[in-house]
């Protein structure tokens, strides 16, 4: 078991992206309650929390999937490219499911539900900071398979997109119109457009008027 620091000094440095501030606070004093973790930092948006990381460097950012501004399987790869040395573990309401896998591939090191109590998520720290992979067992079995097995011939069509193509799909069943997703993630019309015909191609939809009703059963049922 790892050794637990008790000077400040040596505290493992960790950094909360959240945008429920009720919440952020409840994770603020469990991880604060904890000998050597201390929170050096809190935002609701990628763009503090990369500000964050780049200048004081946290051992461990747990951020949520839903931003303010921008998606967390997005803000994994930034922090990862910008401080190689951060780790992340995703702390979401969303279906692990869904986003588990795409989490890891990304570069987070664990992935928690939100409704797990908040033991699970000190345990989950604790083997990230020991240089483990934490996620649930079905999770683990899931991945076992992939690997043992290869990928199912039959998967889920939202397996079948992208990252990127997921993030708007998801934000076209919040209701968004191509204007304002690509204000949202920061990218032209145009872009946003080609990523809809994608997922309209992949998901074996006639219509753009298909692709909405989908994607707002979709974002309902989550």
């Amino acid at each position: 078991m790892r050794e637990k620091k008790s000077s400040s000094f040596e505290q493992t440095k960790i950094l909360l992206v959240e945008d429920h501030p009720i919440f952020r606070k409840g994770l603020k004093e469990i991880i604060n309650n904890q000998p050597g973790m201390v929170v050096i930092g809190e935002c609701s948006s990628a763009r503090e929390a990369y500000e964050i990381v780049r200048t004081q460097k946290p051992k461990l950012a747990i951020i949520d999937i839903s931003l303010k501004d921008s998606n967390g399987i997005a803000l994994i790869k930034e922090i990862r490219q910008l401080s190689p040395e951060t780790l992340v573990l995703v702390l979401s309401m969303h279906d692990e499911h869904i986003y588990a896998e795409r989490a890891l591939r990304a570069g987070a090191r664990g992935y928690v539900m939100k409704h797990q109590p908040p033991e699970v998520v000190i345990d989950a720290i604790n083997h990230i900071l020991d240089g483990k992979i934490f996620v649930s067992d079905d999770i683990a079995t899931k991945i076992f398979t992939h690997f043992i097995e290869g990928l199912p011939a039959h998967r889920s069509p939202i397996d079948l997109l992208s990252d990127r193509e997921l993030e708007v799909f998801e934000l076209i069943g919040q209701g968004l119109g191509t204007r304002q997703i690509a204000e949202r993630l920061g990218v032209s019309a145009k872009t946003v457009e080609n990523h809809r015909a994608h997922i309209k191609e992949k998901m074996n939809f006639t219509s753009a008027i298909e692709l909405i009703q989908h994607a707002t059963l979709w974002v309902q049922k989550k």
